[in-house]
């Protein structure tokens, strides 16, 4: 047997794994608590991973090609700023989001330009960016939320409205989630991200452009950001400028709980969705069963410190 063979065994086994242990959580607090399993926990649930989910997708590719973004959270909520801050200034809610999208994507090129071109690792420009971008929110709003109290019901309907009962926010999700995960796993593109994380040097040596792959892998998480940032815009009818804060901590131990390794080289889409929902039930189970907010800070941290090191280990013994 292959190293390919072995490495989507225990892939396939993390991920079994992971079934597991949602599904004991689910058993365990169907009995702890009466409100886990009624319908509106649930949709509260999947509205709360299914938009976060799209980052995670980003940061999953990310990682697999060699890379990390701390960024995340503020550029979720620059894409947010930016797109209110042109809807109030008279500009069609549709083509606000367009240039938010547009403008992240360019964030995600400029610390695609200084790892690939410059030579600086993606922690050092990612966490420049993460506290430039969370300025820029600040300096655009003076601090406060903006109120989008007028964005057109065809617009809201992306974040609020259901097709079939089903939320339109967890439609995309699914979508989001199914082509990346299809891509990841078929395209003869995206299989040299795997290549490019695995070996970069190797990989460069068989003709593999290691630096363009980085390039686009790093500018597709920021990408991915921006949709973020305006599905949240349209959901909550605001732009806030202090939201994401921590939010590259979920994503990050989401798709390293699902098996993306921090040194790159392996993970799938469906593993990283699957750690969004283990943090989605943790979550709401703790805060169900009333464990204090600073509780559930350090049990969050935990959880990523077990992974991270899970992760060391795996590493270690495969090498």
């Amino acid at each position: 047997m292959g190293l390919g063979e072995r490495l989507g065994g225990l892939i396939r086994m993390r991920e079994i794994g992971l079934i597991l242990i949602i599904a004991v959580l689910f058993a365990v607090m169907s009995f702890a608590s009466p409100y886990f399993l009624t319908w509106d926990n649930m949709r509260a649930m999947a509205m709360a991973f299914a938009v976060e989910g799209i980052v995670v997708v980003g940061m999953t590719i990310l990682l697999i090609s060699g890379g990390i973004d701390l960024s995340v959270g503020s550029v979720t909520a620059l894409a947010m700023v930016i797109a209110g801050l042109l809807f109030l200034g008279g500009v069609d809610p549709w083509l606000a989001s367009l240039a938010a999208i547009a403008a992240c994507a360019g964030i995600g090129a400029f610390m695609g330009f200084f790892v690939t071109r410059v030579g600086l690792h993606h922690f050092i420009v990612s966490l420049a960016v993460m506290v430039i971008a969370r300025g820029l929110c600040l300096l655009g709003t003076g601090g406060r939320p903006l109120g989008l109290y007028t964005l057109p019901p065809e617009f809201k309907f992306i974040g609020q409205g259901a097709i079939g009962g089903i939320p339109v926010v967890i439609i995309i999700f699914i979508v989001f989630t199914v082509l990346s995960d299809f891509m990841l796993r078929r395209t003869t593109m995206f299989r040299k991200v795997f290549y490019t994380g695995s070996n970069e040097k190797a990989a460069a040596y068989s003709g593999i452009r290691t630096k363009k792959v980085v390039f686009l892998t790093t500018t597709l998480c920021s990408t991915l950001c921006g949709f973020a940032g305006v599905i949240y815009m349209a959901r909550f009818g605001s732009a806030q400028p202090t939201f994401g804060a921590g939010m590259e901590l979920n994503v990050i131990a989401a798709a390293v709980i699902g098996g993306a390794s921090l040194t790159g080289g392996s993970g799938t889409i469906l593993g990283a969705i699957l750690g969004t929902i283990l943090l989605s039930v943790v979550s709401s189970s703790l805060a169900l069963l009333d464990v204090s907010v600073y509780w559930q800070d350090i049990i969050r941290g935990s959880i990523l410190l077990t992974a991270v090191t899970a992760d060391y280990y795996f590493n270690k013994r495969r090498g």
